[in-house]
């Protein structure tokens, strides 16, 4: 559905990513878009689907590609790729030229992220202030990397409570940080474990203390596009 392009950073770099755009009757020309930002795997399969997910919805969505070609379905390999990442380049350089290349096609432009992607979401917010939303997946970064004062845009949040990656009391420290700075959010709490959104966390193979919910990923998915369309249209 998708097409690989290529989008410059702030520091004039280039970087590449998958951008999947409308179909018609839709305009691309003056649809709103989102960026996609990938778990640890790598710009696989899965996250290029949420990208077209987002599109079959209405939206312009690119997923730029964090680890330059890379990707596996190793969890080992995955922690080797996540580990070796600048977080800070990547928020600051890669996430934000994601936001200006779509922001000079769109008038209102949105940010998500799963897992990993999740904790670059909350960083990205705080790197990017063309941002006009940001939804976060069940991901957050050491709370003290996150300068709230910096974030402008409304965050929306989807959290599992028996989340064993990121442990839902951290959550409670983010909404302590994001409410001191005035921040406007809108969390949600689901009885579900890690990646309950990922539809590939099924079966033997799945990376343990993962676990798809189909019930929990349509509601979170249902409110992610109201918050989307209530903020970029």
């Amino acid at each position: 559905m998708g097409t690989m392009v290529t989008f410059t950073r702030p520091d004039g770099k280039t970087v590449q990513g998958y951008l999947a755009e409308p179909t018609a009757p839709q305009s691309t020309s003056n649809a709103p878009a989102v960026v996609v930002i990938q778990e640890w795997w790598g710009l696989n399969d899965q996250i290029k689907g949420v990208a077209d997910r987002l599109a079959t919805a209405g939206y312009q969505a690119l997923v730029p590609d964090l680890y330059r070609g890379k990707a596996t379905v190793e969890a080992e390999e995955a922690h080797h790729l996540m580990t070796g990442l600048d977080f800070g380049d990547a928020a600051g350089q890669d996430i934000r030229g994601a936001v200006q290349f779509l922001k000079a096609r769109a008038s209102k432009v949105g940010l998500t992220g799963f897992c990993m992607g999740g904790a670059l979401t909350l960083l990205g917010a705080t790197q990017a202030p063309e941002l006009d939303a940001a939804a976060v997946w069940y991901g957050c970064p050491p709370l003290d990397y996150i300068d709230a004062s910096k974030i402008k845009a409304p965050l929306l949040g989807h959290w599992a409570t028996q989340d064993e990656f990121f442990k839902i009391d951290v959550v409670d420290g983010l909404e302590a940080k994001l409410t001191a700075a005035g921040v406007g959010y809108e969390f949600h709490r689901y009885l579900a474990h890690h990646a309950f959104a990922n539809e590939t966390a099924v079966g033997p193979h799945r990376t343990p203390a993962t676990q798809y919910d189909p019930v929990w990923a349509q509601q979170a998915w249902d409110r992610t596009l109201r918050f989307f369309g209530k903020h970029l249209g």
